[in-house]
This record gives structure tokens, sequence and C-alpha cells, in this order.
């Protein structure tokens, strides 16, 4: 497989008219110069549509696409559990935490564990979070995008890495949070019509005379284990997704943790013109979440039939992209390319984001040599775009050394940031809901979670991941509870206030979560 002269034309158009489009949307108004509420919350302006895009531009990435559609031909439809019941998630998310969150004017998450518990919390989650984003899932991400790159167009993979990497910094350097999330609804677009594109290409090569429906009809007679939606205890992978668990376990905390409490997730939430459409932006997102397994999990059991002599799992993707026609293979590559990039594109705005305002702005407020507030704002700005190009710099490098010889960097990011999110999701989830939750218990939750996760890992391997996250939850929940009620916080140490929050939502949000509800119960149904 290798990319003719109109797929590379299709790729270079496409970059150049997001590169086009991103500095469009991030020029500055007559007389009006960015301040960090433009830089990092675009003002807080966005649209539902723009914010319920961005939510899947930033989650859907090279790991994603390539990582699910390789578990689509190793384990099945199973593994769409985890987009299908992200969609619950986001409606739990809008209706019961961003009225919390935008009450208090939140900007970061770290800011909202200083407001809720103190300072020294906040510290310590900023440089988890930013550890975090650049060395596991900004590493990850351009990695994957990179082998991508040199399988398909055959670029030298650290050309591919550095290029990817540049091209994302590039594109929303000057416009921050406006310049990414306004562009991705051009990326999420392209990216579904490139995946739907794929699994209709497929599915007609199976299907032959029959078509698409005839396709599908054979994958699901030929292939039935490949469409149990819960694995039964003597199934092979069910160790990764280990039956009722998965609707009633641990990927709830995963979830919540990721989907709530997760800066370059919730950022886009947190700079909407409202509430209100915040959470249409959150439908938006649900309902493009459960469309996601047939672009992202079907190309890799259609690949079952088509290719089953894989070396492993995760080439089904790339190898599916054998059948598309000249030009179309150039718009799904596109398409591939602007995931990595609006993803890459989040994250380094969101370490830019924590970095400028939970650590560099909060410690040196007051011996910053800006005296005026206009000043001080651009101050902040060009730190934000100084630590966006650190950061970069630190994934590119960093990347081959930390990945180079593993050969699940989804795993990778999974084991890491499993570590740590039973004990993040106690701690917001008691400081949204629990008054008496104090510092202590919040840090005894995170020290619980690290050293439980890893002595489980190490003691009993046998124990799924996703059931000894539960298990990792519930030891540091009653270790926060027990800490909390131990050593309770200072008088005025918590500032969150839930005056004026009202969990009501418009009938429209009632109705729209009503609608995904229930065609999650309609395909379990089908799929038991």
């Amino acid at each position: 497989m290798g990319l003719q002269t109109i797929d590379v034309v299709v790729i270079v158009a496409y970059a150049i008219f997001i590169f086009g489009l991103a500095q469009y949307v991030s020029r500055d108004k007559p007389g009006h110069q960015k301040d960090s509420s433009d830089y990092f919350l675009a003002s807080r302006s966005l649209p539902w549509w723009a914010i319920g895009a961005s939510l899947i531009a930033a989650n859907i990435s090279a790991e994603q696409i390539i990582g699910m559609s390789g578990s689509g031909y190793a384990i099945g439809l199973a593994i769409a559990s985890y987009e299908w019941m992200a969609a619950i998630t986001l409606l739990i998310v809008a209706k019961f935490f961003l009225p919390i969150f935008l009450r208090n004017d939140i900007v970061t998450m770290p800011q909202f564990l200083e407001q809720r518990y103190g300072k020294r919390i906040r510290t310590l989650m900023a440089i988890f979070w930013l550890a975090l984003f650049i060395f596991v899932n900004l590493t990850s991400i351009v990695w994957l995008g990179s082998i991508a790159v040199n399988k398909v167009a055959g670029v030298d993979q650290d050309v591919a890495l550095f290029a990817l990497g540049g091209f994302a910094l590039l594109y929303q350097l000057r416009g921050g949070l406006k310049a990414v999330a306004m562009t991705d609804i051009v990326q999420v677009t392209l990216l579904v019509l490139g995946g739907l594109l794929i699994s209709g290409i497929t599915l007609a090569e199976i299907g032959g005379d029959a078509g698409l429906a005839g396709g599908f009809s054979r994958l699901t007679t030929e292939l039935p284990s490949r469409f149990q939606m819960i694995l039964p205890p003597d199934h092979p992978f069910y160790k990764d997704l280990p039956g009722l668990s998965v609707l009633l376990g641990g990927m709830w905390i995963a979830n919540l943790s990721y989907w709530g409490f997760n800066q370059y997730i919730i950022q886009r939430a947190l700079a909407a013109k409202s509430l209100a459409e915040a959470q249409k932006g959150m439908v938006f997102a649900a309902f493009l979440k459960l469309l996601m397994p047939v672009i992202v999990v079907l190309p890799g059991i259609a690949a079952v039939i088509l290719a089953p002599d894989l070396a492993k799992p995760d080439e089904a993707y790339p190898t599916m992209m054998r059948y598309l026609p000249t030009g179309i293979l150039g718009l799904v590559f596109a398409a591939l390319m602007a995931a990595v990039i609006a993803s890459t594109a989040s994250k380094i705005n969101s370490v830019a984001t924590i970095f400028t305002l939970d650590l560099y702005g909060n410690f040196s407020r007051s011996s910053a040599n800006v005296a005026d507030a206009p000043g001080r704002e651009r101050h902040l700005v060009m730190v934000g775009r100084a630590s966006a190009i650190v950061a970069t710099l630190l994934a590119v490098l960093t990347a081959r050394p930390l990945l180079g010889g593993s050969d699940q960097a989804f795993q990778f990011i999974q084991e890491f940031s499993g570590f740590f999110t039973p004990g993040i999701t106690v701690i917001f989830l008691l400081g949204l809901f629990w008054k008496r939750a104090s510092e202590a218990g919040a840090v005894g939750a995170a020290a619980t979670s690290v050293m439980l996760s890893y002595l489980l890992k190490v003691m009993a391997p046998d124990i799924p991941f996703l059931d000894r996250m539960s298990i990792v939850f519930m030891a540091a929940l009653a270790v926060a509870v027990l800490l909390s009620l131990a050593l309770p916080a200072a008088a005025q140490t918590d500032r969150i206030t839930m005056q004026g929050v009202s969990f009501r939502t418009s009938p429209g949000f009632n109705i729209a979560s009503g609608a995904v509800a229930s065609i999650l119960v309609a395909l379990y149904a089908t799929w038991w």
C-alpha cells in the first residue's frame, strides 16, 4: 500500500486548509489583545456544536482508532462498551458536574481542588497531570501517529514524529483553545466521513452483490462470537472485559474520571457560552459516541474475514485501508491524521493551561514583574505559548525512549493512568457531593490508589484490570471518608458554593438523554 499523487494532493490540501482556518479563527478583534480567558477558554464563547465536536476530536486519536480496531479483530464488538458507556457518562457529567463547575467559575481541575480542599493538593495534582499529559498521553499519540505515517506513506518515523508534533503545536499556538475547538468541527466531520467510508467499503467487499447489508449479515452469521457484548468467564479475553463488571464496575470509574475530571476534556465545556450550551454540546458528543464503534470497531471485525492471518491485531485498520481506491485513501489517511493532530493539539493546550494558571500564575502572582492587569494577561499568554513549545519538544524527544520497545502503547496509557484513576474519581466525587471531605482524606485517597493498584498488579495479576479499579476505588473511598472524619478541614477551607446550583435540565436535554439511553438498551439487548 502506498500513497499516489492524488492522495498526496488531498493530504496537503487538508493540511493547508486546516492550518489556514486555525489562523483565521485565531485573529484578534480590532483593538483587542488576547488575554488568558481568550487563550485558555476561548473567551468562554464556544457554541454547542464546537463543544461536542471538540470533545470527540480530543478523545479519538491514533491509539484509539488503531487500538480499538485491533481489539475488534481480536475480541469483537464487546470493546465498543468503552464508547457506548461513555455516552451515558457524558450525560451524567452534563447534568450533575457542569452546573457546579460553571457556577464556581472553574477554569482548571487543579483550581477546583484548591477551592474545595486547599493549595497543596492543587499543586500535587497539577504536577501529576502535567507528567501524565506530556510523558504518557502526548508521547503515545505522536508515536502511534508516526507509525501510521511510516506504514502508509513511507515517511521516516522520526521525521513523521517531529512533523506531527510541530504541526499540532503551530496550528494552535496563536489562538489557543479557540483555534483547537473551532477547527475540530472540520476534523470530526472528516474523521466520521473517513471512518464510514472504510467501514462501508470493507462491508461491500465482504457482501459482494448483496452490498453493505449483505456484508454486515455475513459478519454476524459467520462471526457470532465477535458480536457478543458481555463476555462469559471462559472467554479468552474475559480479563480485558470481565463480563457484567464492564457494565456495573470499573469502567464507570474510568469514564467518570476521564470525561468529568480530565482537564483536556472538560476544558471545552468550561469554555461554553452558558451551562445550557455546554449541556447541549455534551449531548451532541454522546450521540457521536454511539456512532464511533461503526468507525473504529467494525473495520477490525471485517478484517477477520478479509485478512484472517494478520501477525498482530493492531494491523487490522491499516490493512483495511488497502481496500480504498486512490484519492479516497488520501482522504481517509487525512482523517486519521486529523484525529492525531486534533488530539495532540488539545493536550498541548491543556498542558499550557495547567502549567500557566495552576503553577506559574499561582506561585508568581505576587512577584511577577507585571504591574498592570492587561500586561499581566499578555504575560500569561506568552508563558502559555512557551510552555506549549516545551511540552511538545519533551513529548517528541521522549516518545521513542518510552515507547520504542512497546507493542501496545494503548495498554501503556491504561496501565499508568489506571494507578491514579480510582483515587482521582474519589477525590472529585467527594469534593462535589460530600461537604465533610477534607484535604487529608483527598491525599489519603490518592496515596491509597497508587499503592494498592501497584500491589494488586504485582501480587494478584490475574484480577481483571477493570475489577482491580473497582477494588481500589472502594478502598480509596473508605480511606478518604475515615481520614476526613478523623482530620476534618479547617474552617473556610471549602470555597465551592452550591448556592444557585440547579440540576434541572431542559426538556430538550431530557428527551435527547432518553433517546441515548433507549438506543443503548436496544444495542445491548440485541447483542447480549
